[in-house]
C-alpha cells in the first residue's frame, strides 16, 4: 500500500485530467483551421461552387430563422403552428418543380413534333394521292 494521503491521489488525478483537456483544446485551437484558411485550401472549382452557394445558404437560414421567430412568438406548441421544413424539404421541392416544369417543356416538344409529322404525313398523302392520279404510262 501507499504511503501517501488520500487527498494527494485525487490531487493529482485533477492535475492529470486536467493537463490532459487542457493539451486538447490547444491542440484544438491551434491544428484545426479557420473558415477563410479552409476555403483557400479548396480547388478553384469546388472554391468557385462554394462561392455560387453561399448566397443560397444565407437566403435559406434567413427563412429558417424567421419560422424560428415566427414559432417562437406563438403561444401554440410547435406541432400546432405549422410545420417547420428543413433546408432538405425545400430542395426536394424545388426539384419537383423544376422536374414539373421540365416534364411540361417536353411534352410541349412532343407535341410540336407530333404536330408537324401530321403535316408531313399530310403532305405525303396529297403527294401520293397526285402521284397516283398521274401514272408514269399515262401521260
Amino acid at each position: 500500500m501507499s504511503t501517501r494521503p488520500l487527498w494527494y491521489r485525487w490531487v493529482r488525478v485533477y492535475a492529470v485530467g486536467g493537463a490532459i483537456v487542457g493539451t486538447g483544446l490547444l491542440l484544438y485551437k491551434y491544428a484545426t483551421p479557420t473558415d477563410e484558411e479552409l476555403i483557400a485550401r479548396f480547388s478553384p472549382e469546388v472554391r468557385r461552387k462554394y462561392e455560387e452557394n453561399r448566397a443560397l445558404r444565407q437566403k435559406e437560414q434567413q427563412e429558417l430563422m424567421e419560422i424560428v421567430k415566427k414559432t417562437a412568438a406563438s403561444k401554440d406548441p410547435i406541432w400546432i403552428t405549422g410545420s417547420v421544413k428543413s433546408p432538405s424539404e425545400w430542395r426536394e421541392e424545388q426539384k419537383a418543380n423544376r422536374e414539373r416544369k421540365e416534364r411540361s417543356a417536353a411534352e410541349l416538344v412532343q407535341r410540336a413534333e407530333i404536330e408537324k409529322a401530321k403535316l408531313e404525313l399530310q403532305q405525303t398523302e396529297a403527294l401520293a394521292q397526285t402521284a397516283e392520279k398521274k401514272g408514269w404510262f399515262k401521260g
